[in-house]
């Protein structure tokens, strides 16, 4: 099926990609294409040639100058060099930093405090708010239940979240995040556009994104 929009970039990945399916490499090549079919993240285009043909009729759901798609779900997993990646390719312009800082974060959901740290680690993700990810120490903890919900993303790993009285949703925590995200490991986070956030005494205003 071929592709409904076309894509607003298309560019080298530069990188040895490698995909697997029911335990065979199907795909091992340093000639793939990064696709921009959204603005969000791009997706693997790879030659016809360097993916196994018994693939194209049950997989390849799109044609790019003789390229094909897989789809990401339906493999097993997939490599970039020697490195697992998750959920989809990473986007070489998102930039992930997660810095350890002195700045007092106080968090307050209905006008109750519900964590407060002068230890903080803030997270800089390209296009998204600064996290402020909190030692759980400093969180009020009896005041968290947990749900069933799960998030994962390609620079972070894999969250779990809780909920806070009628607040559902509303902390998250990386258990075990991807080595660029090390710093937030068990660190709690509140969404800024749906709490107050004080820091260091100053009211910062809500941000405006996809989580607002």
């Amino acid at each position: 099926m071929a592709a409904t929009l076309p894509p607003s970039r298309i560019e080298p990945a530069l990188k040895r990609v490698r995909v697997v399916r029911n335990g065979e490499t199907i795909v091992d090549t340093t000639n793939a294409l990064l696709v921009w079919e959204h603005a969000y993240y791009p997706r693997y285009y790879f030659p016809a040639d360097a993916v196994a043909v018994k693939c194209h009729d049950t997989t390849g759901i799109g044609d790019i100058d003789g390229h094909v798609a897989l789809n990401w779900g339906e493999m097993d997993g997939w490599f970039e060099e020697d490195e697992e990646v998750f959920v989809h390719a990473r986007n070489p312009y998102v930039r992930v930093d997660a810095l350890r800082s002195s700045r007092t974060v106080r968090v307050e959901i209905d006008g109750e405090v519900v964590a407060e740290s002068s230890s903080p680690v803030v997270l800089f993700e390209t296009g998204l708010p600064a996290r402020y990810y909190l030692p759980a120490l400093d969180v009020r903890r009896d005041l968290l239940t947990p749900t069933d919900l799960q998030s994962s993303c390609p620079y972070k790993g894999t969250a779990r979240y809780w909920s806070i009285g009628a607040h559902e949703n509303i902390v998250w925590s990386y258990p075990t995040p991807l080595p660029e995200s090390q710093p937030v490991q068990g660190l709690f986070c509140f969404f800024n556009e749906k709490v107050d956030i004080f820091i260091d005494g100053e009211l910062e205003a809500k941000p405006i994104s996809p989580f607002s």
